[in-house]
């Protein structure tokens, strides 16, 4: 296992934490996170660490492909292991922050339909012997998504104080980049999904 992929495996590791320090029932034990008022905003300690890990994981998922790619180590196995992490890391935490309230529920709803719609262009086109690249919408949609989800578990801070909401623009322009780039996939690979060879 090369370290583009121990990065990678890093990645899936560092969701699990996230979803266990969203999801798990820390009263049942006798533990309370913190709360503090920032300017009027109370934010809550849980979420400010979900998102430190968030942001590092993240991170990873730039710093693993380029590794890969200037070492020449790039290899089926993390390929596949990148895109699951990839999925496995946004994708939970979207719909846990829906579910909590901090990002309205069309938004991992639009990026996990859009998933599944790409992935099956993809998985079609390899099955016919062609690699797709990513395109240029595709890593708009995943910048503006990153830095979106890290401003909501940071409470929208300072963006907030000014009564400004960067997090929602940047997600729901992910969305739209979403559905922009799903339906650039489809136009540039319909030829070989209808094919019938």
């Amino acid at each position: 296992m090369n370290l583009p992929t121990k990065l990678t495996v890093l990645r899936i590791i560092l969701t699990i934490f996230i979803i266990i320090l969203l999801v798990f029932p820390f009263y049942t034990v006798g533990m309370q996170f913190p709360k503090f008022d920032v300017a009027g905003v109370i934010v809550e300690l849980q979420y400010v660490i979900a998102g430190g890990i968030f942001i590092v994981a993240s991170f990873t998922d730039f710093l693993d492909g380029y590794l890969a790619r200037r070492n020449n180590q790039i290899t089926n196995t993390g390929k596949m292991l990148d895109a699951i992490a990839d999925k496995f890391l946004v994708n939970s935490v979207l719909i846990i922050l829906a579910a909590h309230g901090f990002i309205h529920e069309i938004i991992p709803v639009v990026i996990v339909l859009r998933d599944i719609v790409v992935n099956a262009i993809k998985m079609e086109a390899a099955g016919r012997g062609k690699v797709i690249a990513a395109i240029g919408s595709g890593k708009l949609k995943t910048a503006s998504l990153m830095i979106g989800t890290s401003l909501a578990f940071f409470y929208n801070l300072p963006f907030e104080l000014i009564n400004l909401r960067v997090a929602d623009f940047l997600l729901y322009f992910a969305c739209i980049m979403s559905i922009i780039s799903a339906v650039q996939y489809y136009r540039m690979n319909k030829e070989i999904i209808f094919s019938k060879e």
